[in-house]
């Protein structure tokens, strides 16, 4: 790999890093003007979708529509799908660009996810924003927090996070100098990212490729066309070729190959409980240099816990952003409520005034909350479940339950109240719009902390509301392995890299931490190096001595 800074004996400082402000796109404003342009323009075309391999754009022919969810005859993008041949080309392009990449400084490497943000937050905001909210049905809201700011904050803090880990150093005894090489990973690394959120889909493969690792990415089959414009942007940025391999294709065909190659040494994954197990066992039969990393996010039933102390506007305010922003698709989502008996009917009229509110529809309409769901698949098994909740006596539908798949995949916002805490819908992950209700005796609070803990396989985020500092401090308590990000006195969505590292453990994944140190540290493998200035040159100790 060229270095682009030539012969450097220097200290390197990074610039400083602060999170990507937000644009509230508000009437009369600037961005808002851009933003639609953009969204026309890219609207108006059908482009092309290839693998890139070895830096190299590659077509194959055999082509997979990218459709828009809220208008699901509207095609977006035609994408090349990878066959055997192209699979395998993109690991051995893998393998072949690691000894130049991992010998680049890290400085060098550093600077081309740096220039990666700079475009994101400039020039290619709007385009990629725009792809995110014609591709996956995102709101400019939920597309500006997520493929811009987030994906900008993760490219910026996982630099200054390696120079951290880069500069954790040992101490030396007199005459020694004792170094840590953090050392990339020896083979390749899998990144099998979600349709959900753009960022995740671009940090999965640049973490490791930061820290040195060469990478093979396959995209979400419904994200495909924003993954497309991040590689764009990753490739103006100098990005060299084969450093991170974009392919498309049937996600068994891609993982066999990967993962039966004796070079896989790690995953970087987001999605399903189900897929990761399945991964994990096939890793657990497989034959390689050394031991793969695992990482993964995974499923999760998020809850949220009301305690009789409760402030009820807030509380509904958070079941309503927390349950229905992006249509429920959040890893983070709140799906499952836990309300003291004393607030429930304060706190069900307000949830049902808000559910009526809310505007679904086309995400190019500003006015709206929510858009569509991501495609038939997700809009049939959401819509069973409303059907459910209307005809299952262990259910009472509160509102919504409204499903319309006539232009989009469409699947409005419903609240439903369970007498039994073991029903499906209060266990099952359903990552959609469907909050479920519990409501529990007001005396009973310490028991619904472990019924809470005890409901469901999952931990990755939940929230405590209560003015009770009592109650908080029990639930902090109770509920510590319940999740991997706690909240109180807020949803349970939304966090910022830099301020909340997000991961959950139990099923819902390994808990490494998206834009954290300590999800870099997976991606590295550290070599301690002795070095004695003056060796001893007998072997015989002074105790050795006669008296």
């Amino acid at each position: 790999m060229h270095d682009r800074f030539g012969p450097l004996d220097a200290v390197c400082s990074l610039p400083v890093v602060q999170n990507e402000s937000v644009r509230s796109y508000a009437p009369g404003s600037p961005e808002r003007t851009t933003i639609k342009a953009r969204l026309e323009a890219m609207a108006r075309e059908r482009i092309d979708l290839p693998l890139v391999i070895n830096g190299r754009d590659v077509r194959t022919g055999k082509l997979q529509a990218s459709v828009m969810p809220h208008r699901h005859g509207h095609v977006l993008a035609d994408a090349h799908l990878a066959g055997r041949g192209e699979i395998e080309a993109a690991v051995a392009a893998a393998l072949q660009a690691r000894a130049g990449w991992s010998a680049t400084p890290w400085q060098e490497r550093a600077a081309v996810f740096l220039r990666a943000a700079d475009l994101l937050s400039g020039p290619c905001r709007d385009t990629l924003n725009a792809a995110t909210m014609l591709g996956q049905s995102k709101t400019v809201h939920q597309a500006e927090i997520d493929s811009a700011a987030e994906l900008a904050d993760f490219w910026r803090f996982n630099a200054a996070f390696l120079a951290q880990i880069y500069a954790h150093q040992p101490i030396s005894s007199p005459g020694t100098w004792n170094r840590v090489d953090y050392r990339p990973l020896d083979g390749f690394v899998y990144a099998v990212t979600p349709f959900n959120f753009t960022s995740i889909a671009g940090n999965l493969p640049t973490a490791p490729a930061l820290a040195g690792n060469t990478v093979l990415w396959k995209p979400a089959s419904t994200a495909q066309y924003s993954a497309h414009f991040i590689m764009n942007i990753l490739r103006q940025a100098g990005l060299p070729g084969g450093v991170i391999n974009l392919v498309y294709g049937k996600a068994s065909e891609i993982s066999d190959i990967a993962l039966a190659h004796p070079s896989f040494m790690g995953v970087h994954f987001t999605g399903s409980t189900e897929v990761f197990n399945a991964i994990m066992r096939r890793v657990s039969e497989g034959r390689y240099r050394g031991y793969p990393r695992l990482v993964g996010e995974t499923g999760g039933k998020n809850f949220i816990l009301a305690h009789p102390s409760a402030d009820v506007a807030a509380l509904a305010t958070a079941v309503l952003r927390g349950g229905f922003e992006y249509q429920g698709q959040k890893c983070s989502a709140a799906s499952r409520l836990y309300v003291a008996k004393s607030l429930w009917p304060e706190l069900r009229d307000r949830l049902a005034a808000g559910i009526e509110s809310i505007a679904m529809g086309d995400i190019t309409d500003f006015r709206n909350f929510m858009g569509a769901v991501i495609d038939e698949a997700s809009w049939r098994k959401l819509s069973a479940a409303q059907d459910e909740a209307k005809h299952d006596p262990a259910y009472k539908l509160v509102c919504g339950g409204a499903a319309d798949a006539k232009e989009g995949w469409f699947v409005g916002p419903t609240l439903v109240e369970a007498s039994d805490p073991q029903a499906r819908l209060m266990k099952e992950e359903l990552f959609g719009p469907i909050v479920t209700a519990y409501v529990y005796d007001d005396a009973a609070f310490a028991e619904t902390i472990g019924l809470v803990d005890r409901s469901n396989d999952y931990g990755l985020t939940g929230s405590i509301f209560a003015t009770d500092v009592g109650a908080v401090a029990a639930a902090l308590a109770g509920l510590r392995h319940t999740a991997g990000n706690f909240y109180i006195n807020d949803k349970p969505t939304g966090a910022v890299v830099g301020q909340q590292p997000f991961g959950g453990g139990r099923a819902s994944g390994t808990n490494d931490k998206a834009g954290s140190m300590w999800n870099l540290m997976r991606w590295i493998s550290p070599r301690t190096i002795k070095e004695t200035f003056v060796p001893p040159k007998d072997y015989r100790y002074p105790f050795m001595g006669e008296s």
